[in-house]
């Protein structure tokens, strides 16, 4: 079997591309996944957790609002759309949208789940995937691959060593750290935020909270801030100089790392009510890195070292949640032809305006990420609002026609400088 396009994992991006070419005529695509089943961040599902988007940032909306795999038509589908309509709320819990995340993924005969790519090599004139399913292998053809494998949890090695717990697998360990006198969480973006919350309500083991950042920092969630995540903002990031992207996306965290204020808000209520309620305190500390941990009777031992002043002091703990983030999976798959593919300076893949990865002859404009383009295309990469028009982008290059209208105007910021 050749098909046009096959893509590699399937996370929301590589979904929702499959549910656009869904209406492209003539468009042949598979996306295998080697998971049994689709399933979005299990570890955190926490009952009250809301998405930090709109509900228009589905697979969709933002490129065909009328498409039949939208929310909206999700809500319809399981005749729960008046009950949206009256809650007023424009942004799903994360158990909803995971909801409608698996529902889509039901409709797709495109999405292959329990097939895992083993390699890729390329003739000359297209990909030949090998592709276990069970005891089987299969061979099959593709013109184009989008890789889409995701990130894996980012533990320091000290923090590993320590045997700490990633936010990814929270909620499986819940019990355990329940059954803790004490427990430490590093790190204070939501995930982590949202673990500090839930151990609070608890009433259980006692709770620190230790950050490298100055402040319990919250989502900039501003309007006008939000114009970083459009398109408009896409093309001016795109086009600056590999340094000053760098320095941009560490300088612009809070546009995708923060922490919601409602969830801050809730913190200090819990905060307020446990000292009322006399209970142990919390132990919140920013500004402050762990240097080094050492397992000890009964416990953890971290070595702290505070940001202003300089004095290193030691904390002791009986377990640690690490919410210290992802990092993106180099997808060992590609073997050789990863050589053939460009890098930057930093060794991340070069990557297009169209999010195809910068090659030579006759793999250029072959080969598409998802979300693996933060240092090239800014903080919208890891942004769900941006995913519908990324894969529009995307199918339009690999069809080699306007598949799909892109919007032309998504900001009033001017990003650029008179003549650029």
């Amino acid at each position: 079997m050749t098909y046009d396009v096959v893509a590699v994992g399937c996370g929301p991006f590589n979904l929702g591309l499959a549910a656009l070419a869904s209406g492209v005529d003539g468009l042949d695509l598979a996306v295998f996944d080697d998971r049994p089943e689709f399933t979005w961040h299990r570890g955190l599902m926490f009952g009250d957790a809301m998405l930090q988007v709109s509900f228009l940032a589905d697979l969709v909306s933002l490129v065909e609002p009328a498409h039949p795999l939208s929310f909206l038509a999700w809500l319809r589908d399981t005749d729960r759309l008046y009950q949206f309509y009256v809650r007023e709320q424009f942004h799903p819990s994360r158990r909803e949208y995971e909801a409608y995340l698996r529902w889509v993924a039901a409709q797709l005969d495109s999405v292959r789940f329990g097939h895992t790519v083993r390699d890729v090599d390329w003739d000359g004139d297209r990909f030949g995937l090998t592709v276990a399913h069970g005891n089987d292998l299969t061979t099959v053809a593709a013109r184009h691959l989008v890789l889409g494998i995701g990130t894996e949890p980012a533990v320091p090695a000290g923090l590993a060593d320590a045997g700490a717990v990633h936010t990814a697998d929270y909620l499986y360990r819940r019990d355990e750290l329940l059954a803790a006198k004490h427990v430490t969480v590093v790190g204070s973006g939501q995930s982590g935020a949202e673990c500090v919350l839930d151990l609070l309500r608890a009433d259980g083991p006692r709770v620190s909270w230790l950050t490298r950042t100055a402040s319990f920092a919250p989502l900039d969630y501003s309007k006008l801030v939000l114009e970083m995540t459009t398109p408009s903002y896409v093309d001016y990031f795109h086009g600056l100089a590999e340094p000053d992207r760098d320095r941009l996306v560490r300088e612009q965290w809070r546009h995708y790392k923060g922490i919601s204020g409602e969830t801050l808000d809730a913190i200090h209520d819990e905060l307020y009510r446990r000292d009322l309620d006399g209970a142990a305190p919390a132990d919140l500390r920013c500004g402050v890195a762990v240097e080094s941990t050492r397992a000890e009777a009964g416990g953890i031992e971290l070595t702290l070292r505070h940001a202003d002043t300089g004095r290193a002091f030691t904390h002791q703990t009986g377990k640690v949640v690490a919410a210290t983030g992802y990092r993106h999976r180099e997808p060992i798959f590609l073997g050789d032809l990863a050589e053939r593919l460009h890098r930057d300076a930093a060794g991340r893949f070069e990557i297009a305006r169209d999010h195809s990865v910068v090659a030579d002859e006759p793999l250029r404009g072959r080969v598409f990420v998802a979300n693996a383009d933060l240092h090239s295309h800014g903080v919208a990469a890891p942004d769900l609002g941006i995913g519908a028009v990324r894969n529009a982008t995307i199918l339009n290059a690999v069809t080699g026609r306007e598949c799909f209208r892109l919007p032309k105007s998504t900001a009033y910021t001017t990003f650029a400088a008179p003549g650029a």
